[in-house]
């Protein structure tokens, strides 16, 4: 189906069945805000509306909260879930994914620990826990890092400050259950705080079975998590000391697009600083981080039928940061300078449960440090207002000698031996700038973005020295070896758009392309793809892929258009809706980009009334056929998938949310969900997983 045929069919249905967008509806903010030009905001578990205050009611949450915060954030313009299991999901945006799009939780970066990023950083944002997802538009400002294709931050809930002297305790509550995977979620904030201090205690537990679709159940998508944590604050001066500390405990869960499954994640966060103003036109953030990740999948816990060759892997992973950041003006009218480094560690051990002979170490000692420097330059020119940034960044990698047990055969020693040989370390330097230019008006606000970004190569691109699966969640079957010769990723970015708010209609287009050049990507490892005639393509045969990739440094280029817009029709009905297309190539063969998700647009209706609200939804997929030869993905279908949605405020404080989710049990694919790799399932091997049939959802939401 052509992408402008099956949007024409999705129109066409909207009036019968419209789709929600966004978990809840967008802060609205005046056009040429800075927050609303620069960031795209979903609010999740903001506080319930009082009961009968109509000038105060929201828009109701319109989906079932899934596990997976992913689902969430790719609700926003130019975003996509990859589906990778439950609670390992990537948001795609403007079609990159990965290490391109920069994850942070409660504003801390930190480096997964799982070597095929079965930790993505959402997997540590339980999404009843969290209040609002932050997203770059289009290019994060330099002033947050090095990244490639945006960032995305999910904040979770916190303490607020008080209004008066007094200690007062406040907080919230979510629980949740829904029936299509017959999980439950509940967590909630516990504070206590006055004018000048706060504490809160937060927690959430989360418990799924396998997901039912329309055929049957998918196998191996049980899920567990856990996750609790204590915050502080006090104000000191013009500003405020923070800290805060969170632990996270997955459980055994399901990966079913990958070989190995979740045994668990603990997983520790701290952070801690000090953040306000030193005089009215200076403004001083300092912070410091660590985040240690421990990690065991395996193919035995979860996986039915068991694998005949038993497998557990261990990862530990290490992240320390710092940042410092300098405001030298007010709020609209500064220089920013600053500066942020981040120590990674990490460490991957492949082991046989069956036989403590066998050993191998895939990631030894990998470490990956970085020292960052940057200018940003926020004022006005004219009518036009522009934000100029500039960062430079140094960035050194090296790994240790892999370790291998006496049972582990003669081709990896082989490979091993090599690669103990070799340099084992590489350097970089690299330089980011961005302009973003808009020009405030009563009711259109024009957009410009100019940018160069840059993405150093991960440790796994560079250093696999033992072919695997392992590639940071590509899932699709295919094995990888990395390549120490790698160069850092350059893109050149241009977006146009223009935000428009009048009565009571909104719309925001976006235009932009992306220029990558040395994009990297796995290519066949050598010139005779099938021909075992080197020890890697021995060791991958062995391994189930006599034609493995090397990741190499390409040339790429994406194109695309998204949107959202709200309309409001009368007093009582909301129109709301999302659009997104993103076209991905190969510059230097006749192919296209792995992974790039189909046109897809999102409608919503919603009544809302005093104490009540009811909606529907539609969200509707063209089918992918622009796919990758390299990469052996296979083409997609399209689909539209409707769903009703209701919201009602018993008392002041306390609202009940709930809906059907699939109305007519429709069976689709998702172009960006892995394959199946799980016998034990009513989806057949090899078969990319399907979304989820239809369900009822039932949520309650308490503040206090």
């Amino acid at each position: 189906m052509k992408p402008i045929h099956a949007l024409r069919c999705a129109v066409a249905a909207a009036p019968l069945m419209l789709a929600a967008i966004p978990a809840s509806a967008q802060d609205s903010a005046p056009a040429g805000d800075t927050q609303d030009i620069l960031t795209d905001i979903i609010r999740v578990t903001a506080a319930p509306s009082p009961a009968g205050d109509a000038d105060s009611v929201e828009p109701p949450h319109q989906i079932a909260l899934p596990a997976d915060a992913v689902a969430i954030a790719a609700r926003a313009p130019g975003g996509a879930a990859v589906g990778n299991g439950a609670l390992s999901g990537q948001l795609s945006y403007r079609g990159l994914f990965g290490e391109r799009v920069t994850g942070r939780i409660n504003g801390q970066r930190f480096a997964t620990g799982g070597p095929n990023a079965m930790d993505p950083p959402l997997h540590y944002a339980p999404s009843i826990l969290v209040e609002r997802i932050e997203i770059a538009r289009g290019v994060a400002p330099v002033s947050q890092g090095p990244s490639l294709a945006g960032a995305v931050n999910a904040e979770l809930v916190q303490a607020k400050y008080a209004s008066g002297p007094a200690l007062e305790l406040h907080g919230s509550l979510a629980a949740q259950y829904r029936s299509v995977d017959e999980s439950y979620a509940a967590g909630g904030l516990f504070a206590l705080s006055s004018d000048t201090v706060r504490l809160g205690v937060i927690a959430s537990r989360e418990e799924g079975e396998d997901y039912r679709f329309a055929g049957g159940r998918v196998g191996g998508t049980a899920f567990e998590r856990n996750l609790y944590g204590v915050h502080a604050g006090a104000k000191l001066g013009g500003g405020e000391i923070f800290a805060e500390y969170r632990r996270s405990e997955t459980d055994p869960s399901g990966n079913p697009s990958f070989a190995l499954d979740m045994v668990y994640f603990n997983t520790d966060f701290f952070q801690g600083g000090w953040r306000g103003d030193l005089t009215e036109t200076v403004g001083l953030e300092l912070k410091v981080g660590h985040v240690s990740v421990s990690h065991l999948m395996d193919n035995q816990t979860v996986r039915r039928p068991v694998a005949p060759t038993p497998r557990a892997t261990f990862a530990d992973s290490d992240t320390f940061t710092a940042d410092v950041a300098l405001r030298l003006g007010t709020a609209t009218r500064h220089v920013m300078l600053g500066g942020d480094a981040e120590w990674v560690d990490k460490f991957v051990r492949i082991t046989n449960p069956a036989n403590a002979a066998f050993f191998l170490d895939s990631q030894p000692d990998h470490q990956a440090d970085r020292v960052g420097g940057f200018v940003q330059w926020r004022s006005g020119l004219g009518n036009a207002e522009f934000e100029l940034g500039a960062r430079i960044d140094r960035t050194r990698q090296e790994a240790g000698v892999p370790t291998l047990g006496s049972a582990v055969m003669g081709g990896p020693v082989m490979l091993a031996n090599a690669f103990a040989g070799s340099a084992r370390e590489a350097s970089d330097t690299t330089f980011d700038a961005a302009l973003r230019l808009w020009l405030p008006g009563d009711e259109v606000t024009p957009r410009l973005t100019l940018a160069r970004k840059t993405r150093v190569p991960g440790t796994l691109e560079r250093f696999a020295w033992l072919p695997t699966e392992a590639s940071y969640g590509l899932a699709d079957g295919n094995i990888y070896v990395g390549n120490q010769a790698l160069k850092p990723e350059v893109a050149w970015i241009a977006e146009a758009g223009f935000d428009l708010a009048t009565g009571g209609v909104t719309f925001r287009p976006t235009a932009f392309y992306r220029r990558v050049d040395d994009y990297i990507q796995g290519t066949p490892f050598d010139d005779t793809p099938g021909v075992i005639n080197s020890p890697v393509e021995m060791v991958a045969n062995m391994n189930g892929d006599a034609t493995p990739l090397m990741f190499r440094n390409v040339d790429a280029e994406l194109f695309g258009l998204d949107f959202d817009f709200t309309a409001a029709v009368g007093h009582h009905l909301l129109l709301e809706g999302t659009s997104s297309w993103v076209r991905g190539k190969r510059r230097d063969i006749a192919d296209n980009l792995y992974r790039v998700p189909p046109t897809a647009l999102r409608l919503a209706a919603i009544w809302q009334e005093d104490r009540w609200s009811l909606g529907a939804e539609m969200s509707a997929a063209d089918g992918q056929g622009h796919v990758s030869a390299t990469n052996g993905e296979t083409a997609s279908s399209g689909y539209a998938v409707f769903g009703l949605f209701g919201s009602f405020a018993l008392a002041p404080g306390i609202v009940l949310d709930g809906g059907i989710e699939n109305l007519f049990d429709s069976y689709y694919q998702p172009h960006l969900s892995g394959v199946n790799r799980v016998g034990a399932s009513d989806v057949a091997l090899g078969e990319r997983l399907p979304g989820a049939g239809r369900g009822v959802w039932l949520r309650a939401r308490a503040s206090f």
